[in-house]
C-alpha cells in the first residue's frame, strides 16, 4: 500500500500533506518554495511509496476554474510527464485557506502564528487531503 500526497499549490510556496501508509490519517508534511516543488516530490516518491498525488483545484463560487488555475496547470503537466505511472488527481480546494485560518483560531494560536503563511499552506494541504479521503470513503460506501 502506498501513501496519498496532497499539494496546496501556490505561486510562491506550496503546502504538502501525506497519509500514513495505511491511508488512515492525513498529516501535514511541509511547505516548499514552489520553484523547488517538482524536485522535492520526485525525491520524496523515491524514498516513500506514494500511489496517488492529489492537487488542490481552485474553483470560484460557480464551480468554474479560478484565476489561479492558469498557474497550476503547467505544474500538473510537468508532474504528469515526470511521473507517468503516478495517479494524479485534482480535488476542489474551495474554502481550505479560510478553514485553515479557522482551525488555527480554534487551536488557540496567537496572532503571530496565524500570520505564518507556511503554516496556513500546510494546514490547507492537510484539509484538501482529509476532504479527498472522506470523498473516496463515501464513493466506496455507495458501491
Amino acid at each position: 500500500m502506498g501513501r496519498i500526497l496532497a499539494i496546496d499549490y501556490g505561486r510562491k510556496r506550496s503546502g504538502l500533506a501525506v497519509t500514513d501508509p495505511l491511508k488512515i490519517i492525513a498529516n501535514a508534511l511541509t511547505t516548499i518554495p514552489t520553484h523547488e516543488l517538482l524536485s522535492f516530490i520526485l525525491d520524496y516518491v523515491k524514498k516513500e511509496k506514494v500511489e496517488t498525488i492529489v492537487i488542490g483545484e481552485p474553483k470560484d463560487m460557480h464551480n468554474n476554474p479560478s484565476e489561479s488555475s492558469r498557474y497550476i496547470e503547467p505544474f500538473v503537466k510537468q508532474l504528469s510527464k515526470a511521473l507517468p505511472d503516478m495517479e494524479i488527481k485534482r480535488f476542489d480546494e474551495r474554502f481550505t485557506s479560510r478553514m485553515a485560518f479557522q482551525t488555527m483560531l480554534d487551536a488557540g494560536l496567537g496572532k503571530k502564528q496565524r500570520q505564518n503563511k507556511a503554516l496556513v499552506d500546510t494546514i490547507s494541504a492537510t484539509l484538501i487531503l482529509q476532504s479527498y479521503m472522506e470523498s473516496e470513503e463515501i464513493k466506496r460506501n455507495r458501491q
